[in-house]
């Protein structure tokens, strides 16, 4: 058989992805943020396209978003109370700075900033304080090129967590230099700033403190005693007794390991639910899409008429052609998105209705193909409704897919339990033990079986060791002090 180049005609059917239902796919998974930012740059690109700014009706309840429903719910629920944990507390920020172009005089209501443009100052990043401090150092030119590598690598908490010998080979510096330079600016504010490890930082606010004396170093060479809680063996690394050891012990909680935290690495993005969740008057759920986040476009129609009369030429027209099509494709786009969103929100909440009235407790096993196998839809498309969407519930603001958990089956073969519901009643177990009376792994293992759950030693490790709980014999340890 002679092999030759020659052209040949097949018919067949293929699935083809056109760009328009590319991007509406693309919308799916956008949070809110990231879909106005796509909003602000399909505006500047299309003409036709136009924000549409709400009519507001004094005579309308406006709590009343546009895309809502009622969901009925036909499963009875028992009249118990939950058994919620108390919330870990988030570590303090900075708290936020007073609005002075909106304070009043407090004389008769007048406000001062009226009139005035009173801007509040930009906040100093860290990267700008050391700056400003190398600055002041009287520093070189070399050494000014040395310590802006240095900040450089810094990292969120103030750490330089390089290789010294391979950043001065790559500097084409000294070795002896580039440690000069280091020690030069771990003097700077805040104390700790440019440390390598957790021990250093340390060890430089104590220095700064004037606190740093043999006994404190030895207790900063044996961090891992610290961590374990053995005091005895603490106490005999450092030479003292146990009433200054607890002094020590004090001291180093005072210090802060990340100074570099302080400052931030930028603008914080609040969290911004997509879908409010609230008891209805009647008993059950009511489902909402948050109308603030939702985008709002429309196309001009009467300015595209204008502009595709004035159109002369061939592209100009196909321009106008194109623009048309694509601004009314995003219109139907966004709207059939917010749908979608409610579509999937509301079987979630139908499913874990438990959660939504009585806590972590009550939370169902629940994956992607019960909900799409519910609501009709494709497994990939209840993925992306679900990712990076917020839903505010009265147990708090979840992102969707923290309801989709694995399940974990019952010792009587009757309904499963959530992974999540089970990690809560460990956690619930570890809280609520005394000193003479600790649960060890084993222990928890038995407790849940009596209790219908049936779950393997390994996992309840696991699953303790996610939640940073330690063994049964460092919290019996603990308990014990």
């Amino acid at each position: 058989m002679a092999l030759s180049p020659r052209l040949e005609m097949r018919q067949g059917q293929g699935l083809v992805m056109t760009p328009q239902l590319q991007q509406a796919i693309k919308l799916l998974q956008l949070s809110s943020i990231e879909l106005a930012a796509f909003i602000d740059s399909e505006l500047e690109r299309n003409p036709l396209l136009e924000r549409a700014e709400p009519e507001v009706d004094p005579f309308e309840d406006s709590t009343k978003p546009e895309h809502a429903e009622q969901v009925d719910l036909d499963v009875a629920l028992p009249d118990l109370h939950p058994d919620l944990s108390a919330a870990e507390l988030a570590e303090a920020g900075a708290a936020p700075g007073m609005d002075w172009s909106k304070a009043g005089s407090g004389r008769g209501g007048e406000d001062l900033g009226q009139g005035l443009d009173i801007a509040s100052p930009e906040p100093v990043s860290l990267v700008q304080h050391l700056e400003g401090q190398m600055t002041l150092a009287g520093f070189t030119p070399e050494q000014r090129m040395i310590g802006a590598a240095l900040i450089d690598r810094l990292d969120d908490w103030g750490y330089v967590r390089v290789d010294l010998p391979d950043m001065a080979t790559q500097l084409g510096c000294r070795l002896a230099q580039l440690e000069s330079v280091l020690r030069a600016m771990q003097s700077f504010e805040p104390a700790g700033i440019m440390a390598r490890s957790l021990a250093e930082c340390l060890t430089l606010q104590l220095k700064d403190r004037g606190r740093f004396d043999p006994a404190m170093a030895a207790l900063i060479a044996r961090l891992d005693l610290l961590a374990r809680g053995d005091l005895r063996a603490l106490q005999a690394a450092c030479g003292v007794d146990g009433e200054d050891l607890a002094e020590m012990i004090a001291e180093i909680r005072a210090l802060t390991p990340k100074p570099g935290a302080a400052f931030g690495g930028g603008p914080v993005q609040a969290v911004v639910p997509d879908i409010y969740v609230a008891r209805a008057s009647d008993g059950s759920w009511l489902v909402e899409l948050n109308s603030d986040s939702l985008p709002r476009v429309l196309m001009n129609s009467r300015y595209a008429a204008q502009v595709g009369k004035a159109a002369r030429g061939e592209a100009e027209k196909t321009f106008i052609t194109e623009c048309a099509a694509s601004a009314s494709w995003l219109v139907k786009s966004l709207d059939q998105r917010a749908r979608t969103i409610l579509k999937v929100a509301r079987e979630i909440v139908r499913q874990q209705d438990g959660f939504m009235a009585y806590g972590v407790s009550r939370l169902r096993p629940l994956n992607l193909k019960a909900v799409a196998d519910a609501i009709g839809m494709h497994e990939s498309t209840v993925s992306r409704v679900t990712s990076n969407k917020y839903i505010s519930t009265p147990r708090g603001v979840f992102e969707l897919k923290y309801f989709f958990t694995a399940s974990i089956g019952a010792a009587d073969g009757g309904e499963s339990y959530s992974a999540e519901a089970v990690r809560h009643r460990i956690k619930a177990m570890i809280d609520s033990e005394s000193d003479r009376d600790v649960f060890s792994d084993d222990r928890i293992v038995e407790v849940l079986r009596a209790s219908g759950i049936e779950i393997a030693r390994r996992t309840v490790a696991k699953y303790r060791e996610a939640m940073r709980i330690p063994s049964s014999v460092e919290r019996r340890r603990r308990l014990a002090r």
